[in-house]
């Protein structure tokens, strides 16, 4: 397998952590075999240990096409805390793919490995960008209307009303890319729907939106049945809400499907029911597979940023590469550029409350 040279010119679309994550590079390797015959053109930097990424790649040939490899001798573990990769982890995986972002070698990078490690990594070698007061994490969940986008999901757990404008921008330029959207609709979490329910920095945020020189479709407050029912296509909070709502609706699902599966296999007469019912309750399993929703995206920096669930198998991964793709073939980066840069024309007061 080719390795590029240092210096290279070569663009590749996506740089791929092969050793992040409980799977790996397993996983990731068949996660980019699906990727691969969905994007047939791309050209993907496979980064990892090469001794053990060879053998795998003569077994997926369609995967070894598509990639290069750039060996890694080490790997940032799930138990490393972010301080210590930022010192340890220079000629790790996760580094070296990030580091391409960095040098515009890849356009993106997807990794499934240590979360607290990646953002801090990112935010330091990949940057946040200028017109960007923080970067947000932003995720897909599904809702009764269809998938719905989330951000701040953890980020940050303090927010002013700049970081909640920006969130909803980067959320409108992201449903764009990903969900194909051509106008999203854009709502701010609150405690009611009022205009004068909420603290200071909410009902400030929510004013700029309705001035309409974002450029978004902004909706107004929204409650925290809203997330499921489908009420907005991005439900933008701080990340201690947001974290704190993706939780709760994680368990709501999982309990949803516990009962289901006491139910249709607590009498003789109930599974009966269930064979009469299954082919509507696989549609409602596929519906609800968290690996349709696999891939968490750091929002506002550099360059794309996609985090895979760590014990995630080759259809979540690919679905993480799916997103990455997606961001990489619209220009979400310059896309949010541009939204921030009318916002700056007709809010500067906003602009430069960042605390």
């Amino acid at each position: 397998m080719a390795t590029p040279a240092e210096g290279s010119l070569r663009r590749f679309a996506l740089a791929v952590d092969a050793m992040g994550g409980d799977n790996a590079p397993e996983a990731v390797l068949d996660g980019l075999d699906l990727a691969a015959e969905r994007h047939p053109k791309a050209q993907f930097l496979l980064v990892g240990d090469e001794a053990r990424l060879t053998p795998l790649l003569a077994r997926r040939p369609r995967v070894a096409k598509a990639c290069a490899v750039r060996h890694a001798p080490d790997v940032i573990t799930g138990e490393m805390k972010p301080t210590l990769a930022l010192r340890q982890g220079r000629q790790s995986s996760m580094r070296l793919a990030i580091d391409a972002v960095a040098n515009g070698e890849a356009a993106g990078v997807v990794s499934a490995g240590n979360t607290g490690a990646l953002m801090a990594l990112a935010k330091i070698v990949v940057k946040t960008m200028p017109e960007i007061g923080r970067p947000a994490l932003a995720a897909i969940a599904p809702s009764a209307r269809g998938d719905v986008v989330m951000l701040d999901l953890g980020a940050n757990v303090q927010c002013d009303a700049r970081n909640l404008v920006e969130f909803a921008v980067m959320g409108d330029a992201f449903a764009r890319a990903v969900l194909g959207l051509p106008s999203p609709s854009i709502g701010l979490l609150n405690v009611g729907s009022e205009e004068l329910k909420g603290d200071e920095r909410v009902r400030q945020a929510a004013e700029v939106l309705r001035g309409g020189h974002s450029g978004i479709n902004f909706h107004g407050f929204v409650e925290g049945h809203d997330i499921a029912a489908g009420t907005v296509d991005v439900v933008v909070t701080d990340g201690f809400t947001g974290n704190v709502a993706l939780k709760t609706g994680e368990g709501a699902l999982k309990l949803m499907r516990d009962l289901l599966r006491q139910v249709f296999t607590s009498t003789v007469p109930a599974r009966l029911g269930y064979l009469l019912a299954r082919p509507a309750l696989e549609r409602l399993r596929e519906w609800m597979d968290p690996r349709r929703y696999n891939g968490a995206i750091l929002l506002g920096l550099n360059g794309v940023v996609v985090k895979s669930h760590g014990g995630t198998d080759a259809t979540g991964f690919a679905h993480a590469v799916d997103v990455a793709m997606d961001m990489v073939t619209h220009g979400f980066t310059q896309n949010i550029r541009e939204s921030l840069s009318r916002l700056a024309s007709h809010a500067p007061t906003l602009a430069a409350s960042q605390d």
